[in-house]
């Protein structure tokens, strides 16, 4: 198979997107309100969540790129990253922890949707998003421990 270096490139960059997005409202809010919150014992270090979202887009637009074409599955991708760059907004901008559990169950139902749907089309495509789905996991565990905590 031949790379088609635009689109491939097009997909990994729309990804980043999302996270970039949810950047403009994530880096001010980290050592304001969120410095402010009880966390759980397994709260990794804020340093790390920057490089693994770079890391998770880059393979999550790299499965984009694999199944360019199908409507259906990119249409479905597309909603859940949407519904990703949803979850910053809603818990770092809107400063909402229940609302933004809310978000990210929807988000890892969405994911499970799309490597379901990739599955059928591409298996690398759809291997490709379970680092993301089991980052996602986490990411609700530790959104519901903030959740109890802060209430």
């Amino acid at each position: 198979m031949k790379i088609k270096w635009g689109r491939l490139i097009s997909a990994i960059a729309l990804c980043q997107l999302a996270g970039i997005i949810g950047s403009a409202f994530t880096f001010s809010a980290i050592p304001t309100w969120f410095a402010t919150l009880t966390k759980p014992s397994f709260s990794p270090p804020n340093y790390l969540f920057g490089p693994v979202w770079i890391i998770l887009y880059t393979l999550i637009g790299i499965s984009l790129y694999l199944v360019w074409g199908k409507k259906k599955a990119v249409s479905l991708f597309l909603i859940q990253l949407a519904v990703n760059a949803g979850w910053s907004i809603v818990f770092f901008g809107f400063k909402n922890i229940g609302l933004a559990l809310v978000v990210i169950l929807v988000l890892w139902v969405l994911i499970v949707k799309t490597i379901w749907q990739f599955f059928r089309i591409n298996k690398t495509a759809s291997y490709l998003l379970i680092p993301y789905l089991i980052w996602v996991s986490f990411a609700t565990v530790l959104n519901f421990s903030l959740y109890l905590l802060n209430r």
